[in-house]
């Protein structure tokens, strides 16, 4: 859509009296704010501060006049600057002045002297309705202001969809300037509702004590819980509680879980051995420890360099057995983390393994390794990852709970590899599992009896 000259300077020089891209586009109903930022940059003439010398020199029965003709007979402002030999921009200041003050800079404050030229005003309703007009003008600049700084919304927030309970913060800051029954006219809320508000703003919080337990658990729990867990943990300390309550606390007290998606790290580096067969074949169920075992290797790109994790994860409960933490992707990884894993097995446990196609797994030393203990292979097929999905979701959760979100430029290798390491000993002593029936896994073993 094309806009004309004229438009395009009404909407500028609305844009220059109230201060409120929103505003121009409620008042207007044109433009968009890219299109309005626009045409800011590309006519200065429009939006740019006018010379001073004309304020100055243009005599205040001129000014009463002209506010009468724009806001009174509707009109038009640049119509009118063009007719007197002054700028749009400058009428706007005007308006400003009196509304700030109620009279110019010329003029004493009395009815009197505004009534002097009763050509120019023709009868008291003119003037008592451009005084309504700025107040409610200055009303709304308030309110937008008071939106800001004590709601803390962006400048260009629609204010139709505050809250009540906003509303009746924004009403709480202004009802020593304006009357009640007008704020609330102008922020669309009953004068009961208000009321309402005020009464819950200030009645003493019943969930104080839950909210402060809430985010104390939020907190100790690398701020990566959801309201699940949350209630999860609550139930399991004796807090009987609902999760909408639970849920409704956490978004109050912005306690927000941050996910961050990137690119896996890929080992597969050709058939180096041939392959075996996916004997796990997407059964990742097992009725006790050291069944069956799932393996990987992740990659983490932080400022220092590369770090990678090789755990041996139990399908049982998810449990880490155990795993290795270094900055090359090597054998020695794969393999050290697999005779640890070895190593806490009972006589007796032959766990299947299931990996992926990487090279790790197809090295002639790792296929010994597994030989020599009588242990299982298994394997994905090629490009498959819902083929080892439950280690590939041990994975996001690590990420999305320890890696994602955080600033890692500040930290060293061995900082950062003993942060991984810090978040596998809580995830087995520590994280709960809805699956687990809100247990650790380290705690859920001992639930059942296994040897821990």
């Amino acid at each position: 859509m094309r806009y004309t000259q004229e438009q395009i300077s009404v909407a500028l020089l609305l844009l220059k009296t109230t201060g409120s891209p929103t505003k121009v586009i409620q008042t207007l109903g044109y433009p968009s704010s890219p299109m309005l930022y626009h045409w800011r940059d590309n006519y200065p003439e429009y939006y740019d501060v006018p010379d001073q010398k004309h304020w100055k020199q243009a005599p205040s029965e001129l000014k009463q006049r002209v506010i009468k003709r724009c806001f009174i007979d509707g009109e038009s402002v640049k119509l009118v600057a063009e007719e007197i030999g002054y700028t749009p921009s400058l009428i706007y200041k005007w308006i400003r002045e009196y509304r700030e003050k109620g009279h110019f800079s010329s003029m004493k404050k009395t009815t009197a002297n505004i009534d002097v030229n009763p050509t120019d005003i023709k009868s008291a309703e003119d003037i008592n309705a451009l005084k309504a007009q700025m107040l409610d003008m200055q009303m709304e600049i308030d309110i937008l202001k008071e939106t800001i700084d004590v709601l803390k919304k962006d400048p260009g927030v629609d204010q139709t969809v505050l809250k009540n309970r906003e509303k009746a913060v924004i009403i709480d800051a202004l009802k020593n300037k304006y009357s009640l029954p007008m704020l609330c006219v102008k922020l669309n809320l009953a004068k009961s509702s208000y009321y309402y508000q005020e009464k819950a703003i200030h009645t003493e919080d019943k969930y104080l004590e839950l909210r402060k337990k809430i985010i104390q658990l939020f907190h100790d729990n690398r701020d990566i819980f959801g309201y699940r867990k949350i209630h999860m943990l609550l139930r399991n300390e004796g807090t009987i509680v609902s999760e909408k309550v639970v849920r409704r606390i956490m978004k109050q007290e912005a306690l927000i879980v941050k996910q961050r998606h990137k690119h896996k790290y890929n080992s597969y580096k050709g058939e180096i051995t041939p392959a075996v067969g996916n004997v796990i074949d997407r059964d990742f169920h097992a009725d006790k420890p050291n069944q069956k075992w799932l393996t990987d290797i992740t990659e983490f790109s932080i400022k220092a360099s590369k770090v990678y994790l090789s755990p041996m994860i139990d399908c049982l409960d998810g449990m880490p057995v155990t795993w290795t933490i270094g900055t090359s992707p090597n054998s020695e990884l794969a393999n050290t983390m697999l005779k640890n894993a070895i190593a806490t097995l009972y006589p007796g446990e032959k766990p299947i393994v299931h990996s992926d196609r990487g090279c790790h797994y197809r090295w002639p030393e790792w296929i010994k390794i597994m030989e020599d203990a009588g242990l299982t292979r298994s394997m994905s097929k090629k490009g498959c990852s819902p083929d080892n999905s439950a280690c590939e979701g041990f994975f996001g959760h690590l990420k999305t709970e320890m890696f994602y979100g955080h600033n890692w430029d500040q930290y060293s290798i061995e900082e950062f590899i003993h942060e991984i390491d810090d978040y596998m000993h809580w995830y087995c002593k520590d994280r709960i599992k809805s699956t687990l029936g809100g247990l650790s896994p380290l705690d859920y073993r001992r639930s059942i009896g296994a040897a821990v």
